[in-house]
């Protein structure tokens, strides 16, 4: 059954950003299918289990979509943000938000998250996968994954099924929300 394209009232393509220096901006971000921005409380929850301050992190958001992880995390003042999507209008909605809040350290990528992992060599302490419902490249993702992560690096996955942990990710913290699951999970090369 093809997944019809709706817009949320509730969130009417605007993401608030929760903590740091840009606490309580409102973003415009663009419609694309799949799109469901992490509800405020499942970023407080977050970013309470992350530590409020990411200062000195890498930080990937592999699935950007409105914003709502990687903004957060710059205005939390993360020294990187790397947001990848593969929809255009997304992606300028992202650059536009980046350029409107001064976030020099954030950049956005069109691109597929495979893709992206395929070909970059860049290494990060935070990593967010939040793709739409209907995607179902874990296995493939996760194998890619590991060589990207820092020694205890933070992984954080929602969905609405929640994929097989792959051995290299322990899990810290779990929760859910509406029909998202979501779990923090850690990597530690001591767990392989």
């Amino acid at each position: 059954m093809m997944e019809t394209k709706k817009n949320n009232a509730k969130h009417s393509n605007q993401v608030r950003i929760i903590g740091g220096t840009h606490r309580g901006r409102k973003l415009a971000f663009a419609s694309a299918e799949g799109l469901r921005p992490t509800p405020d409380m499942v970023r407080e929850k977050l970013f309470n289990w992350l530590g409020q301050d990411l200062t000195g992190k890498a930080v990937l958001d592999l699935f950007a979509g409105s914003g709502a992880l990687g903004l957060e995390s710059a205005s939390r003042r993360a020294s990187r943000v790397v947001m990848v999507d593969n929809n255009r209008d997304t992606v300028q909605s992202l650059n536009r938000n980046c350029k409107e809040l001064g976030f020099r350290q954030a950049e956005t990528l069109f691109a597929d998250g495979i893709t992206y992992l395929k070909n970059t060599m860049d290494s990060f302490d935070v990593v967010f996968l939040d793709p739409p419902f209907a995607w179902n490249r874990w296995a493939e993702l996760f194998d890619l994954l590991e060589l990207h992560l820092k020694n205890g690096a933070m992984v954080y996955v929602e969905t609405g099924s929640l994929p097989q942990r792959p051995p290299y990710l322990e899990t810290y913290r779990e929760g859910r929300s509406g029909m998202s699951k979501f779990e923090l999970l850690l990597y530690s090369q001591e767990f392989e």
